[in-house]
C-alpha cells in the first residue's frame, strides 16, 4: 500500500481465503433491556461455473477443521438495541466474546444515556419499539431490523440471509469477516436501499453531493486536489432523503458502498470488530441536530475571523507583511487578518515555531503595529518534523513522535504523537509562546498522514479503541489502524484548547478533520486546482461538509496550485466572500493590486459588500452554533419537501435568508438559478422573482447572484476597513418585503438574539430602510 493511500475495508470481504459469518437468527433477546444474542452462520466463498460464466458465492459450512470441531462453527454473540431519545437509536454488535472495556470517546461530547421514550410490543418472533417519530422492528427467526417513520413507511432494513437466496448475490449480506492472515475481524452492516434514494454527508467530499451510486472510503488523506474521491475530512455520518441518518462511531477506516456494487443495498464496512451505530429519524435538519448533540456543535468563532484573511505562499519578512498591510489600507480593501504561511522560519518548511530573527527582527512590535491598524496575525505550522529540523533529535530522544510498526523511531519525517501527554505538553509550550506575543490564530495544516502502521502512545484513559483491552492505567502502543483517522481530531483539539486557554477565542485554521472536529473551528478545504473544476469541487465539498455537522468552513480563493487566472479569481472571490470565512491564499501573486485596475475595483466591492453584511453574517453564525447547522447551506436543509432542492449543488443558502448562486463557468455573466417557494428579491437590481421556479438572472457589479428571501430583514452596518472599527451602535435594517418582514440580530455583548420585526418599535441602535430605496451601498 502506498503511503497516504486510502484503506478500503470492503476488499477483505471478497478474498476467497477469508471466513465470512452471516447474521442468522436471534437466539435470545430481552425486550426490556434491548440485549440479546445473535447466531452468525459460518460461510466460505466457493467458485462456480454455469452458462459459460464463472463466479463465486457464499456457501454455509458446518465444519472449520479437517477432523475435529475444536471451535464454535456458528458463534452466538452479543448485540443490543438502545434508545438515546425519541429520534435516536443505538445498535451495538460484537463479533467476539471477549469483553472490551472502552474509555470515553474523543468523538462524543458525553457517553449517551439511554431513555425510555419508546414503547414495546412483543410477539413470539418479533419485537417492535415505537416512539412519536418512528419505529424499529426486530425479527428474530432470520435476523432483520426494519426501521419505519412515524407514518409506518419502511425507511430501510438489514439484509442478511435473505440476500443469499438468489444464485449469485451481488452485494454483501450483514456479516463479519475473519481474516486468515491474522484472525482480525471487521463488520459489514448491510441495509436496503429504496428507489430514488439519495444519500448525503460523509464529510468534505469533492464528488457529487448525492452519494447514491458511489463508493466512499473514509480515510483521511492529503488529497492535493478538489477533483478527487479522496478527502481531507471524511466523516462517518450520512443521511437519506427517505428520513433517516446514521453515524458509525469508530476511528478505524470505513468504506461506504451506497448502491455502488448493487443498487438495492447500502453497506457499511467498518474496520474494527465491533459495530457501534447510531440511527437517526427525521428531516435533514432534525438529523443534523441529533447528530451534533452527540458529537458536539461548533462554538462561535470571534467576530474578526469573519473578516477577510489575506495570504499567499508565503510572506517571507516583516517588511513584506507590513507592506501588504499598508497596501490593503491604501487601496481601501477591508481586511482583518494577515496570514504568514511557511515563510516565517529560518529554514524553508522546517517548522521550529520560532521567527527567523533576520527576516522578522521584531515580531512583537510588528503584531502590535498591525493590531493598531485593525489586523490580526495568523501563522502556519505543521506536526511533521524533518530530519534537517533542529528539533528532530529532541523529538526522537524524548519519544514525542509516532514509531513504526516494529517500534523503531523514524530517521526522516517524525510525526508528533498527540496521544502522548508528554508530546502535548511539549507542543503546548511551543504554541503558547507564539500566542503570548499576540498571534491570534494558528493554522493546523496537514494531519492526514499519521502512519497507518505506526505505533502510538495512546493509553487506556484517553483512547476509545482496542487499547482498552489492557488493564486500566497501562500505557500500551496502539496501531495507526485506530489512530490514523483520530489524529486530526486530536490535532484540532489540542491546538484549539491551547488557543482558547491563552486568547479565550474559539479559532484555529485546520485542514484535516474527523467526527467531532466541528467543535474546533474553522476548517478550510485544502489545495484546489486553479480551474472551474477546482472551484466546482470546492463548492460541493463545502456543502457536503456542512451536511456533516460543520458550521464553519473556508477555502483558498482563486485556487491554490498556480497563479490565479484573473477572470476565475473574480468569480471565486464572490464565492469566497459568501462563505462562512474568507481567505485569499495560494501561489503568488494573490494581492488584488497585483492584477488589473478592473479586478482591483471588483474585488474591493465584493469585500465591501461582505463587510456591510457583517451583522447578518455574525448573527446567522451565532444561530448555526445553537442548531448544528452550516452557514453555507445546501437548499435541501431548508426545503426538504422540494425535490429540486435535493439536486442542487452549485447554489446555496447563506444562512436563513440569503441565496447565493456563483458564476461557475468562464466568462459567464448570467446563469439559471432555481428559487425555492415564495418570493425572492435580487440584492443588486431589487427585482422581485416568484419562487418554485427556474430564472435566468444576470449578474451585476458583483460577479454572482445574491437573492434575498422576501419578507426578510437583513441587518447591515456602515463600511469599515476592519471589524475592529465597526460601530455596532448604528445598525441599518434593510426590509426586503412589507410590514410582516422579520429577522434576527445577535447582540454579542449581551450574548442574546434580538428579534426584528418591521412593524415593531426597535431600540435606537436600529434604523429601518426599505430595500427599494436603500442608499447605504
Amino acid at each position: 500500500m502506498l503511503q497516504n493511500e486510502p484503506v478500503d475495508i470492503s476488499k477483505d470481504f471478497s478474498h476467497l481465503q477469508n471466513e465470512i459469518y452471516v447474521a442468522g437468527s436471534v437466539t435470545q433477546f430481552n425486550a426490556e433491556t434491548g440485549e440479546g444474542l445473535l447466531q452468525w452462520q459460518y460461510h466460505k466463498w466457493v467458485t462456480d461455473w454455469a452458462f459459460n460464466t464463472g463466479g463465486t458465492h457464499l456457501k454455509k459450512t458446518e465444519q472449520k477443521e479437517i477432523f475435529w470441531k475444536e471451535h464454535e462453527v456458528h458463534p452466538v454473540l452479543n448485540f443490543s438495541i438502545n434508545f438515546i431519545n425519541s429520534k435516536t437509536i443505538r445498535l451495538r454488535i460484537k463479533t467476539k466474546k471477549i469483553f472490551t472495556q472502552k474509555a470515553p470517546s474523543l468523538m462524543l461530547v458525553d457517553e449517551p444515556v439511554a431513555d425510555n421514550s419508546w414503547g414495546t410490543k412483543k410477539t413470539e418472533n418479533e419485537v417492535t419499539y415505537t416512539s412519536n417519530h418512528g419505529s424499529i422492528k426486530l425479527q428474530k427467526e432470520r435476523w432483520k431490523l426494519s426501521i419505519y417513520n412515524a407514518d409506518g413507511k419502511l425507511l430501510t432494513e438489514t439484509l442478511a440471509l435473505d440476500l443469499l437466496d438468489v444464485q449469485h448475490p451481488k452485494s454483501m449480506p450483514f456479516s463479519f469477516v475473519k481474516r486468515i492472515e491474522d484472525n482480525s475481524q471487521s463488520i459489514a452492516a448491510s441495509f436496503s436501499s429504496s428507489p430514488n434514494e439519495k444519500i448525503y454527508g460523509c464529510g468534505e467530499s469533492f464528488t457529487e453531493l448525492n452519494k447514491s451510486g458511489q463508493k466512499i472510503i473514509l480515510y483521511t488523506t492529503d488529497t492535493q486536489s478538489a477533483a478527487t474521491q479522496k478527502m481531507y475530512k471524511p466523516i462517518p455520518f450520512f443521511f437519506s432523503n427517505k428520513g433517516y441518518g446514521m453515524f458509525i462511531h469508530t476511528s478505524t477506516p470505513v468504506t461506504l458502498d451506497f448502491g455502488f456494487t448493487h443498487s438495492g443495498s447500502n453497506t457499511i464496512y467498518v474496520g474494527e470488530d465491533e459495530l457501534d451505530l447510531f440511527i437517526f429519524l427525521g428531516s435533514p435538519k432534525e438529523i443534523l441536530y441529533e447528530y451534533t448533540a452527540l458529537t458536539g456543535r461548533s462554538p462561535l468563532p470571534p467576530l474578526w475571523s469573519f473578516g477577510l484573511w489575506m495570504s499567499r505562499l508565503s510572506y517571507r519578512s516583516q517588511q513584506e507583511v507590513e507592506n501588504v498591510a499598508h497596501r490593503l489600507r491604501e487601496n481601501k480593501i477591508p481586511c482583518d487578518v494577515i496570514h504568514i504561511d511557511a515563510g516565517w522560519f529560518k529554514d524553508g518548511f522546517n517548522c521550529d515555531w520560532s521567527f527567523n530573527e533576520e527576516t522578522f527582527p521584531s515580531p512583537g512590535k510588528m503584531i502590535q503595529h498591525l493590531k493598531e491598524n485593525g489586523f490580526k496575525v495568523s501563522l502556519w505550522q505543521l506536526p511533521y518534523i524533518t530530519s534537517s529540523n533542529d528539533l528532530f533529535n529532541e523529538v526522537i530522544e524524548k519519544n514525542l513522535c509516532v514509531k513504526d510498526e516494529h517500534g523503531n523511531v523514524p530517521d526522516e519525517d517524525a510525526v508528533l504523537d498527540f496521544s502522548n501527554p508528554e508530546t502535548q505538553a511539549w507542543y503546548e509550550e511551543k504554541i503558547k509562546s507564539l500566542l503570548q506575543i499576540g498571534i491570534a490564530a494558528i493554522k493546523a495544516d496537514f494531519g492526514e498522514a499519521a502512519p497507518y502502521k505506526g505505533l502510538y502512545h495512546s493509553s487506556a484513559e484517553d483512547m476509545q479503541t482496542k487499547v482498552c483491552r489492557h488493564p486500566p492505567g497501562v500505557q500500551t502502543p496502539v496501531s495507526g489502524f485506530y489512530e490514523h483517522n483520530l489524529y486530526p481530531l486530536r490535532y484540532n483539539k489540542i491546538l484549539h484548547d491551547i488557543t482558547y486557554d491563552v486568547n479565550a477565542e474559539h479559532i484555529i485554521w485546520a485542514r484535516s478533520a474527523w467526527a467531532g472536529s466541528q467543535r474546533y473551528p474553522v476548517h478550510w478545504s485544502g489545495d484546489p486546482e486553479v480551474s472551474d473544476i477546482g472551484m466546482t469541487g470546492t463548492l460541493r465539498a463545502g456543502l457536503s461538509l456542512g451536511l456533516s455537522g460543520f458550521s464553519f468552513w473556508s477555502h483558498d480563493i482563486g485556487g491554490f496550485f498556480s497563479a490565479p487566472k484573473e477572470e476565475l479569481f473574480k468569480r471565486w472571490a464572490f464565492f469566497g466572500m459568501f462563505s462562512s470565512h474568507s481567505r485569499v491564499h495560494g501561489l503568488p501573486p494573490r494581492e488584488p493590486w497585483e492584477f488589473s485596475e478592473d479586478f482591483l475595483q471588483t474585488f474591493r466591492f465584493i469585500a465591501e459588500t461582505r463587510y456591510r453584511l457583517m451583522p447578518y453574517i455574525y448573527s446567522q453564525a451565532a444561530l448555526c452554533t445553537q442548531q448544528g447547522l452550516p452557514l453555507l447551506r445546501a437548499l435541501l436543509l431548508e426545503y426538504p419537501n422540494d425535490p429540486n432542492a435535493w439536486m442542487l449543488e452549485d447554489e446555496y443558502l447563506f444562512g436563513n435568508n440569503i441565496l447565493i448562486a456563483p458564476l461557475m463557468e468562464e466568462n459567464a455573466i448570467n446563469r439559471n438559478v432555481y428559487l425555492p417557494e415564495g418570493k425572492w428579491v435580487d440584492y443588486q437590481t431589487k427585482q422581485v422573482y416568484q419562487g418554485n421556479n427556474w430564472q435566468m438572472i444576470e449578474a451585476g457589479k458583483l460577479p454572482g447572484i445574491i437573492m434575498i428571501k422576501y419578507n426578510s430583514i437583513i441587518p447591515h452596518i456602515a463600511l469599515a476597513q476592519s471589524t475592529a472599527f465597526m460601530n455596532w451602535e448604528d445598525i441599518q435594517l434593510v426590509v426586503y418585503g412589507d410590514e410582516e418582514a422579520s429577522g434576527i440580530f445577535y447582540d454579542d455583548v449581551m450574548k442574546e438574539f434580538v428579534k426584528l420585526k418591521a412593524k415593531d418599535t426597535l431600540d435606537k441602535r436600529f434604523t429601518l430602510y426599505n430595500y427599494d430605496s436603500w442608499q447605504k451601498q
